[in-house]
């Protein structure tokens, strides 16, 4: 049996995998952010207290919930994310601890002043969102904070550490060096290199759990505590994206696209990296506020959850009466890059009520999608299906929004919470249980439906993408674009 942790932006989920892809049991609990605009930072401490809260679910859920049996933990999280560690991990009367201050979580944006000088150094543009930029803000601004801190931990490797008194970074896969370091790096930038632990790559064990943590727990001697990698890796996975043409698109609080492909294509626009499923590589454009978007705008039409916001929309018909909404709430990631950029309502007319507001959010990240998906093409790569994944994979009403407009298949998993069935794959093959990645998702990631694009709208949809990216060039062109 296999336990797998996925740490959200805003949720905290975790599972028990059978060897057959089969979920036992799963636990979820919400998350906290704490953001002014520009600081948006988590506390560590209630990642820890949901890993316990979530524990006791499981173990008490049901006749599969004996935590005894779990033979790894595999470990995926939120990024990039800043976690200043400040002490050593122990468990006590009130549970498992390990002293930090408050994550920056990849929102973060109070780091732009350091932007330049990592890109400088790292011969292309790195976003204020990764770590060094991040970490000389630390070193700069707040130095008693930096000559306090021990290791600058990712998000999942925070709680690795608390699990196994081991600090690790996880280097996800090739081509990751420019938002990494090496020690030449950390020599010109005069960072403390005993502050940056060793790589290891998805698949690798950070050690095994404690023996007073095993105890608390109910966990057997010696269980192994493998990195999953960042949330992304294990997503593309558990959606089953294993081929060229193939591409990931996992929903959250933000949205990344992942296409496999043949080859690396190295575009500023864009990042490349090194695939799950070896030789491929993995081209990736990250969408900053999707999910985070819909959200604002349910809290901000007064509605108390999320049925009742995709029913609005579910009102409106096809193009929202010619409004086009561009989701950049908090700057944008790929393909623009810029941080100062915000977002926009276009063509507001009195006949845009409600339902039309909330079906132009929903429309907007498709639009966004479609950005993305059109950089990726202009490499000479081509997107064939999306296979979704995520919170908000199960909305019909989303699925076949992004399937109009981008013109592709959208395939919905079973499992919508690919990371965690990505997790159980990586944690079978670490296992021996499968001889790779590939043969791993072939056998355990199943699709449940798939959404063709509705032709009728193609038309309606080309003629709004084109007002969205005129919107985008009119904002460019009035904010300064850090690149």
């Amino acid at each position: 049996m296999l336990l797998t942790i996925d740490i959200g932006t805003s949720s905290f989920k975790s599972a028990l995998w059978d060897f057959d892809g089969s979920r036992l049991s799963f636990a979820a609990l919400p998350l906290s952010i704490n953001s002014d605009g520009v600081r948006h930072e988590a506390e560590c401490a209630q990642w820890l207290r949901a890993f316990e809260t979530c524990c006791q679910k499981l173990a008490y859920g049901g006749r599969h919930g004996n935590l005894s049996k779990v033979q790894a933990i595999i470990i995926s999280g939120n990024g990039p994310s800043l976690v200043p560690v400040l002490g050593e991990p122990s468990v006590g009367r009130d549970g498992l601890s390990l002293e930090a201050q408050d994550a920056r979580l990849w929102l973060d944006r109070r780091a732009v002043k350091y932007q330049a000088e990592v890109s400088d150094l790292m011969g292309g543009f790195v976003d204020l969102s990764f770590f060094l930029p991040k970490i000389l803000s630390v070193k700069n601004d707040e130095g008693e904070l930096y000559r306090k801190t021990k290791y600058f931990l990712g998000c999942p490797e925070y709680l690795a550490c608390a699990l196994t008194g081991e600090a690790r970074t996880v280097f996800p896969s090739d081509g990751f060096d420019r938002w990494f370091w090496n020690n030449a790096v950390l020599e010109k930038l005069e960072l403390d290199a005993a502050k940056f632990p060793p790589f290891i790559r998805p698949g690798d064990q950070y050690g095994t759990v404690l023996p007073p943590v095993a105890e608390h727990f109910g966990f057997a001697k010696n269980v192994p505590v493998i990195t999953g990698g960042p949330d992304f890796f294990a997503a593309i996975l558990g959606a089953g994206v294993m081929n060229p043409e193939q591409a990931c698109d996992r929903t959250g609080s933000s949205e990344g696209i992942n296409l496999c492909t043949e080859n690396r294509i190295n575009d500023k626009r864009l990042m490349s990296y090194g695939h799950p499923v070896k030789p491929y590589w993995n081209l990736s454009g990250n969408i900053s506020t999707t999910g985070k978007a819909i959200e604002w705008c349910r809290d901000l039409l007064g509605l108390s959850n999320f049925e009742d916001f995709f029913a609005l929309a579910q009102e409106s018909k096809p193009g929202s009466g010619g409004l086009v909404f561009l989701p950049y709430l908090a700057g944008e990631r790929a393909p623009i890059w810029d941080p100062s950029v915000r977002g926009l309502w276009h063509g507001i007319s009195l006949s845009c009520g409600r339902r039309e507001f909330a079906n132009s959010v929903l429309e907007g990240t498709g639009f966004a999608i479609r950005d993305v998906i059109s950089v990726m093409e202009e490499t000479g790569a081509r997107v064939g299906q999306l296979h979704v994944t995520g919170g908000l994979a199960a909305s019909a009403r989303l699925n076949q929004i992004k399937a109009d407009i981008t013109g592709r298949e959208i395939l919905e998993p079973a499992h919508k919470e690919a990371e965690l069935l990505g997790l159980a794959i990586i944690g079978a093959c670490s296992l021996g249980k499968f001889a790779s990645f590939a043969e791993a998702a072939l056998a355990l990631v199943r699709i449940e439906k798939t959404f063709e694009p509705n032709l009728k709208n193609t038309s309606l949809y080309d003629g709004l993408f084109n007002e969205y990216k005129s919107c985008q060039t009119h904002i460019l062109d009035n904010f300064s674009i850090i690149c």
